[in-house]
């Protein structure tokens, strides 16, 4: 999790005097809870979930499966042969999710690192950053398997260019990690130590990578440049906001 943090803004630019020395606060992240709020109630009605009778048990709720994910994914082969329907599916796959794990953890992330860059970015400006960004993220995965016919779903590109943002925009907000090889244990990073070893660990893992269904580590890599990228053109060194110095929560949780 990340600290509390107040922006650090020029008087000149406000048009009152900078305030210092107060409380820090949590940022307003209407947009990100609302895409939270909408994947998860989109999982537990879809047949993902296995709670809703209407898809069946056993063969017949993975026929279920196989076909919403067909349904609403984005399936390489179809989405370059024309169709039009196909064309949206990069849109309707980011609020697809294949299981409880895969939900968690975007979600997870998307909390995280979402309300800070929300509250920077604004509202309209992020929505329709996550959105396109989230869009080219699984089209660019769907250009480099043009012959797949798996479908792919997720909001991991999408989420990949919010960490990408983060990363430029606020490099030195600390953040809390679990890291297997050191037994688990709670430590706070900064973000350009955390953000840079996760696109070292999905670079890594898309070159091991195999055909076949997996994670889709390139819509990651292709989102987090995004990102990065869109950040650094809009804003500039001149508008990162620096945390300021607030106690950890209690009971965090961990991306």
């Amino acid at each position: 999790m990340i600290r509390t943090w107040r922006p650090a803004r020029s008087p000149a630019r406000t048009g009152s005097p900078a305030r210092t020395g107060s409380a820090a606060r949590r940022p307003s992240a209407p947009v990100t809870h609302t895409l939270i709020a909408l994947c998860v109630a989109l999982f537990l009605a879809g047949p993902a979930a296995g709670l809703n009778p209407a898809f069946g048990s056993g063969e017949e709720l993975l026929a279920a499966q196989r076909a919403h994910f067909h349904r609403w994914g984005v399936v390489p082969a179809e989405l370059f042969a024309g169709s039009p329907r196909a064309a949206l599916t990069p849109f309707t796959a980011l609020f697809v999710h294949g299981s409880w794990v895969h939900l968690l953890g975007n979600m997870l992330f998307l909390y995280v690192f979402g309300a800070m860059t929300e509250e920077r970015m604004g509202r309209t400006r992020f929505t329709l950053f996550c959105l396109g960004c989230g869009y080219l993220a699984l089209l660019g995965y769907a250009a480099a398997n043009d012959d797949s016919g798996r479908p792919l779903v997720g909001a991991s590109g999408a989420i990949s260019a919010v960490l990408g943002a983060f990363l430029f925009l606020f490099p030195t907000a600390r953040v809390t990690s679990l890291l297997p090889f050191l037994l688990f244990l709670p430590l706070r990073f900064p973000a350009w130590v955390v953000l840079p070893f996760w696109v070292a660990v999905q670079w890594v893992a898309a070159r091991q990578a195999g055909p076949g269904p997996g994670v889709a580590y390139l819509a990651h890599l292709v989102g987090f440049g995004l990102g990065f990228g869109y950040a650094w053109a809009c804003f500039g060194r001149r508008t990162r906001v620096k945390p300021t110095r607030a106690p950890a929560p209690e009971g965090e949780n961990q991306p």
